[in-house]
């Protein structure tokens, strides 16, 4: 039996004036996951259980069958796994976003979509002039990397609380700074490299050709390596595999042993994303039981406000990447399915909230209810319903039939 599962990650939404008292789902020609939720069974699962922070790979360690309450430590040890770096017991793992700070404000998380290259330079350049014993600077992509600080009490040295850049956007950075355990030394280390880099050529250049500067860090998410079982021990699979272009969710592939088929987003159209990234899921759907695609494009849009790319990537995914899944699953008849947003993010408020996403299950062994499309107000007329946030994984691999 093979078991696919798709996330079409912050794509669940509420009806709203715009799409005529619609959500993007409803509002979206997505004739392919029409199919499977009528040919299959449509429920909904909350994924974000209360309490924990509101965050995309918060609801990916619970829909993978991982209790994130007991073993979720933060985004950090998960980009740090991604790159495969070393995180001794006294360390602990940050992300390090580059921002444009001004005027006080952080004004753009991305950093105007800074290249890896750029990125990279800056990196290389903050090691030379700040890093030490206690603390060094790895290289991700674009403008997400990680900074791994070293303290002799560990965690409990290092665990003020810290936000996300997304949700500080438009804000007063001094409000939003790291505060508690550890603060003084975050909050230092943030100014300092903004002293050295807003004079850095890179960041001359991008002002004089009108973008927007990598001129200070933001460090989030920190924590140590979680400890998971793996995940074909969890589910008695003899393998799988992650296909993602995210940083977090290749590090918690990594870390469940699932295999991660690497694919990077990059600046091109987003069909030829969605054709290389449905390319590489279903060369491993021949080789593993289990393959997680996971894709980001519905939430990113969701997180900029834009309505218009929301269902515009619901719909280049239904055709480029749900078509030949859907071909995939009639030409193999031992497959069996699952699509879920993993959680919502609300386009007219720009953020993640904590509410019961639908999903539907179709493939071997499915037999179909009356629901007929794909929608958070058709999911919800079903008597499908998990409360848990850790129940859909083992109902989709071991129970659904």
């Amino acid at each position: 039996m093979k078991y696919i599962v798709v996330v079409l990650a912050g794509a669940a939404d509420h009806p709203t004036e715009e799409l005529g008292g619609k959500t993007p789902f409803e509002a979206a020609k997505v004739p392919h996951l029409n199919f499977f939720a009528k040919s299959g069974k449509v429920g909904t699962a909350k994924l974000v259980a209360d309490r924990l922070p509101l965050s995309s790979d918060v609801s990916l360690f619970d829909l993978l069958g991982y209790d994130a309450s007991k073993l979720y430590t933060g985004r950090g040890p998960l980009e740090a796994a991604n790159l495969e770096l070393t995180v001794e017991d006294k360390e602990v793992a940050f992300c390090m976003n580059f921002i444009t700070e001004a005027a006080g404000m952080l004004a753009d998380p991305t950093a105007g979509n800074i290249s890896t290259k750029e990125a990279k330079a800056l990196v290389n350049f903050l090691n030379k002039k700040v890093a030490s014993d206690f603390v060094r600077f790895f290289p991700g992509t674009g403008h997400r990397h990680i900074a791994i600080l070293k303290d002799a009490h560990g965690f409990e040295a290092l665990s003020a609380k810290t936000h996300a850049p997304e949700d500080v956007t438009g804000q007063k950075i001094e409000d939003r700074l790291p505060s508690g355990p550890g603060d003084e030394l975050m909050r230092k280390l943030m100014y300092d490299a903004k002293l050295l880099l807003q004079d850095h050529e890179i960041n001359q250049v991008r002002v004089d050709l009108g973008e927007n500067p990598a001129n200070m860090i933001w460090l989030w998410g920190q924590g140590r390596r979680p400890v998971l079982k793996p995940f074909r021990e969890l589910f008695d699979l003899s393998g799988g595999a992650m296909v993602a272009a995210r940083e977090f969710a290749k590090g918690l592939g990594r870390l469940a042993g699932l295999t991660v088929m690497e694919v990077k987003a990059e600046n091109e159209e987003p069909a030829a994303f969605y054709e290389r990234i449905t390319k590489v899921a279903i060369e491993a759907m021949e080789e593993k039981d289990f393959v997680c695609l996971y894709l980001h494009t519905p939430d990113e849009a969701a997180r900029t406000g834009d309505v218009k790319e929301k269902i515009s990537a619901l719909e280049g995914i239904d055709f480029f990447v749900l078509s030949k899944i859907r071909k995939y699953i009639e030409r193999s008849k031992d497959a069996r399915l699952l699509v879920t947003p993993g959680h919502a993010t609300l386009w007219k408020m720009k953020a993640m909230i904590r509410d019961a996403v639908p999903f539907c299950v179709t493939g071997k062994n499915i037999m179909a209810d009356e629901i007929e499309r794909f929608s958070e107000v058709a999911a919800k007329t079903s008597e499908l319903r998990f409360g848990k946030s850790t129940e859909l994984m083992p109902f989709f691999i071991t129970k659904a039939s």
